[in-house]
């Protein structure tokens, strides 16, 4: 799927958000970061992405059309955190105590790791595998480890392996 072209009143909401919540960051603690780099080209379920070393954050333009205003209140803070964390504390968890505390403390965000919106536009391809309990879909870039010998998929409810091929309960 092709990705829409953002209007340019919702570019400039998101540019706005991500200027607000720097500008808050930077008063709260008494630093001067620059605004990062913004580009709309991730891909996948994925919300958004936070590129350290570049300084970026990645938007998913297809989730952003469809949830603009959650992307204005949580994914800009949420990957700007990330940025911004890194920036101050250095290499941390991506989740940890300092992100959580940079979201709440810092940016007045809940701190939620993932976001909640439907993804049936965005969701690739996916391949049905098996295990003793139920079937499993996964992507395609899983699907292609597996076939590589790269790794083996468990289901997280019974144990298994997952197999690809047909579904059988004992």
């Amino acid at each position: 799927m092709k990705s829409p072209r953002l209007p340019i009143a919702v570019q400039q909401a998101i540019m706005r958000a991500l200027r607000d919540n720097l500008l808050r960051a930077n008063q709260q603690l008494a630093r001067n970061y620059p605004l990062p780099n913004l580009s709309y080209s991730q891909r996948g379920t994925a919300a958004g992405t936070a590129w350290l070393e570049k300084w970026e954050i990645k938007l998913n333009p297809v989730l952003l059309m469809e949830n603009q205003q959650a992307f204005i209140e949580e994914v800009v803070p949420h990957e700007l955190a990330h940025l911004l964390v890194w920036k101050h504390f250095g290499r941390v968890a991506p989740h940890g105590a300092e992100w959580k505390w940079m979201m709440e403390n810092v940016l007045n965000v809940s701190a939620r790791r993932t976001h909640q919106f439907e993804v049936a536009s965005v969701r690739s391809r996916t391949f049905p595998y098996f295990c003793r309990c139920q079937q499993h879909q996964l992507t395609i870039r899983r699907h292609n480890r597996v076939v590589r010998g790269e790794t083996r998929y468990h289901c997280m409810n019974c144990g298994d392996p997952l197999q690809p091929g047909q579904f059988s309960a004992d």
